[in-house]
């Protein structure tokens, strides 16, 4: 288990569970088999840029997000397609990086994943109406843009 791996988690669990002390974060992570000591969550905690607010942890939002999906997608997305449980974009050469990093800033929840080459973002959903549901959403985005 890798600083990366237990990070990745514990974004996970303050995005959805509402964690509200390191005690109940460190017990969440052990029922994940994450065994990690109260000065390595203090740690990750400051590394990660959380906060503690009253509705408990949250992360401090970034001082210069990048653009907005919609505006990228409009400019530079060009095809949506779908295989299974996959949606596969078409974006202009040298675009897919910019799209799917915006995209994935959107933390759409029908959205697992996205892998980017250079004109082309493979977007992961869990199953195929998911997949069908976020290809329609990615639709209408083209059609508006």
């Amino acid at each position: 288990m890798t600083k990366t791996y237990r990070q990745g988690q514990i974004l996970k669990l303050v995005r959805g569970k509402g964690i509200k002390t390191q005690e109940e974060l460190a017990q969440e992570l052990k029922s994940q088999g994450i065994a990690a000591t109260q000065v390595t969550l203090s740690r990750d905690i400051r590394d990660l840029r959380l906060v503690k607010t009253r509705e408990g942890y949250k992360e401090i939002a970034d001082e210069e997000p990048g653009p907005q999906f919609s505006l990228l997608a409009a400019e530079f997305l060009h095809d949506v397609l779908r295989a299974q449980n996959l949606v596969v974009l078409k974006t202009s050469p040298g675009h897919a990086n910019s799209v799917a990093v915006a995209l994935d800033s959107e933390s759409w929840p029908e959205v697992v994943g996205t892998i980017a080459g250079d004109d082309t973002i493979l977007v992961i959903a869990p199953d195929n109406p998911t997949a069908e549901s976020v290809q329609e959403k990615l639709l209408e985005l083209l059609e508006r843009g």
